[in-house]
């Protein structure tokens, strides 16, 4: 068994994830053993969703009707109506008052020309990831933040539209984020339901987190069974002390 299907198997132990958790590996050449993406996507983020289902690559020319996730990603040699189409899609959403001028700076861009992505599932993968992505429910997120603040020190910054500008931002900064997605991917990825939110991990600390996140996980279950039992008690009409409580739960 490789160090990524150990550290898959260990985070679904932990955490039951709606979906598989994936990752992303950037690459200058084309691996001769990973199939090219057949197929279209309305957007980069599809690929997430995808990547659930099995390992391909991917370029530049299939991000093509993504403007936005091929900014992001700093994608190498757009078509030549690249250009054009991302000034019309910044100025229609500019239009609508959902980014203004001053904001599209602020969007992270990957600081490193990008020529292929691989994606899949995180036990499949081949290659050490790049990027770890994991699909959570609040309660899920709440460990995953407690461990993410362990590890890097300091706790995750929770990034909104574009979706995929999360990519950019772990990469850049070496440090986990979790994104609350947009409305386009919210539309296009079935996973990221109204409950769910997207957490992206460097992929060269992923064993770490999942340390972490196996150590809280079941450090969250054991105190949330204490909370259970302070309730009722309390609701009974008892007054117990926290040594009493905890003894209940330990009994």
């Amino acid at each position: 068994m490789n160090k990524n299907e150990v550290v898959a198997r260990q985070l679904k132990g932990a955490l039951d994830f709606p979906l598989t958790p994936v990752a992303l590996s950037f690459c200058e050449d084309l691996p001769e053993d990973i199939p090219e993406f057949e197929g279209s996507v309305p957007a980069g983020c599809s690929f997430w969703e995808e990547a659930a289902r099995g390992i391909f690559v991917t370029s530049t020319k299939d991000h093509k009707l993504c403007a936005i996730g091929i900014h992001t990603h700093n994608l190498v040699q757009p078509s030549e109506s690249y250009q054009g189409e991302l000034r019309e899609v910044l100025q229609a959403m500019s239009g609508l008052d959902y980014v203004r001028e001053e904001e599209i700076a602020q969007i992270p861009v990957l600081d490193r020309e990008v020529k292929h992505l691989v994606y899949g599932p995180l036990a499949e993968l081949p290659m050490g990831p790049d990027i770890v992505l994991l699909f959570a429910q609040a309660q899920q997120g709440l460990i995953i933040s407690e461990a993410v603040q362990r590890v890097d020190k300091n706790s995750a910054p929770a990034m909104g539209r574009p979706a995929c500008a999360v990519i950019p931002q772990v990469m850049n900064n070496g440090k986990a984020a979790v994104s609350l997605g947009c409305c386009g991917a919210r539309t296009y990825l079935d996973a990221l339901s109204d409950d769910v939110a997207l957490w992206a991990l460097p992929g060269g600390k992923i064993e770490q987190y999942c340390e972490q996140i196996v150590i809280l996980a079941k450090a969250n279950k054991t105190l949330t069974l204490f909370h259970q039992k302070r309730k009722r008690d309390v609701a009974l009409g008892e007054r117990p002390s926290v040594q009493e409580s905890l003894a209940r739960v330990f009994k």
